[in-house]
């Protein structure tokens, strides 16, 4: 079949690794696709929220799969563009129309939907322009730090950990004012937990669902979790931490009621859940919920699912996930992203990369490259992704991280301890 994956970054260029693999699918296109999915099918010059230009290669090439990688053209609704299109709605489309991606795409749509299905979470209070007042009263009494979060996408900057009352007041006031544009409209004042944090992911069909495995990315830039935050550094699956009894907890109190949520509230929600969870003591409780794989987690989970990623987003496309077994491997997976250096301030793009036929015992899930006259250059933060699966956890954090070190690029960074801590 022909498939049209939408994305750029290191989750597209796993996806497409591991469709290209699929007798299923005899012709693969990425939009707009790197220099590493040029590997495994062909890259379209197209953006993924310019939806006419999207329907009209679609058509051209009788695309019969469209497979959406990041958030933004779900929460603008591109699910719900093919299904109200009569010349496309033909076409499955993996990814929740605009209803379920606001699950991402508003935290204080999300975090009340959680209290109504009585899905563990931080405490919490939504305030806008209109109730500024009563926000800056509860700032007053809150115990410290103070959680604020732009209410929707902020390009991953819009959470904000503050110390200090009269800064978290001031923040309040610069969010609503357009710090973060129209997603600050709303800012959503959360309860700080403490613990320690893993990511789990589901595909469903909006009845059914199937449980991939869990993963841990590390988001601060710097050695041993210091620095800014990033889009992640490097991620690892499975999570030592998260045991049979603690995997069974999440699903009990966690997925099944989120996913019993959707089909009560009515919301039909065909494709990835990504649970950002925290454990507290002994028990898991949300974050935040996105409408798809995370970055640069999917690099870590993707070469343990066993199964043809094809023929399970077809199970999912035609809701017969209920029927589906997912084998995982017991294997573990380690990935180091490498970046542009100055990331996550300003950086440089256009650096010739060098090295790659040098890896060892990993594979490279490009997500800021391009080509540029036959040579691979950097075109983003995040550069690339280095992945090795082996028989454990330790063997896995060592060749990814000697692999990361056979890779150069003027300025090149990548932190040598991810996983680590989980040893």
């Amino acid at each position: 079949m022909t498939i049209l994956l939408l994305g750029s970054g290191g989750r597209e260029c796993a996806f497409a690794w591991k469709m290209s693999q699929s007798a299923q699918c005899s012709k693969l296109f990425i939009a707009p696709g790197n220099a590493g999915t040029s590997a495994y099918g062909k890259n379209v010059n197209l953006n993924p929220n310019d939806f006419e230009a999207v329907k009209a290669f679609a058509l051209k090439e009788g695309v019969e799969l469209l497979v959406v990688g990041p958030e933004e053209p779900l929460v603008n609704g591109i699910h719900d563009f093919f299904s109200n299109d009569e010349a496309l709605a033909h076409i499955p489309v993996i990814g929740p129309k605009k209803e379920g991606a606001i699950l991402e795409g508003s935290k204080d749509f999300s975090k009340q939907f959680m209290e109504r299905h009585g899905i563990p979470t931080a405490k919490s209070r939504s305030f806008s322009n209109e109730n500024l007042a009563d926000g800056l009263a509860y700032l007053q009494t809150h115990a410290l730090p103070i959680v604020l979060k732009a209410d929707g996408l902020a390009a991953g900057k819009g959470v904000l950990i503050i110390d200090n009352t009269a800064e978290a007041q001031e923040e309040l006031k610069l969010m609503l004012g357009g710090k973060f544009g129209n997603a600050g409209s709303t800012v959503v004042v959360e309860e700080f937990l403490t613990g320690i944090e893993l990511s789990v992911f589901v595909l469903s069909d909006g009845q059914n669902y199937v449980i991939l495995p869990e993963a841990k990315d590390y988001k601060r830039i710097g050695q041993g979790d210091t620095g800014l935050n990033t889009g992640g550094m490097g991620s690892v699956s499975p999570v030592p931490f998260a045991n049979e009894a603690f995997l069974a907890e999440i699903k009990t109190s966690i997925i099944q009621p989120t996913i019993d949520g959707l089909v009560k509230d009515k919301i039909d929600y065909t494709g990835f859940i990504f649970f950002g969870l925290i454990k507290v003591g002994d028990k898991p409780y949300v974050i935040e919920y996105n409408c798809r794989m995370g970055d640069p987690e999917t690099e870590s989970v993707i070469p343990r699912i066993e199964n043809d990623l094809v023929e399970l987003f077809n199970a999912c496309a035609q809701k017969k996930l209920g029927d589906y077994k997912i084998n995982i491997s017991n294997k573990s997976a380690a990935t180091v992203m490498i970046v542009a250096g100055g990331y996550p301030g300003e950086y440089e793009k256009g650096k010739a990369i060098s090295g790659l036929e040098n890896l060892r015992d990993s594979l490279a899930f490009h997500a800021g490259t391009n080509l540029e006259g036959g040579v691979v250059k950097t075109n983003g933060g995040r550069v690339i992704a280095i992945t090795s699966i082996q028989d454990n956890q330790f063997n896995a954090l060592q060749c990814a991280t000697a692999d990361a070190a056979r890779v150069y690029f003027d300025g090149k960074y990548f932190r040598e301890d991810i996983g680590f801590d989980l040893m």
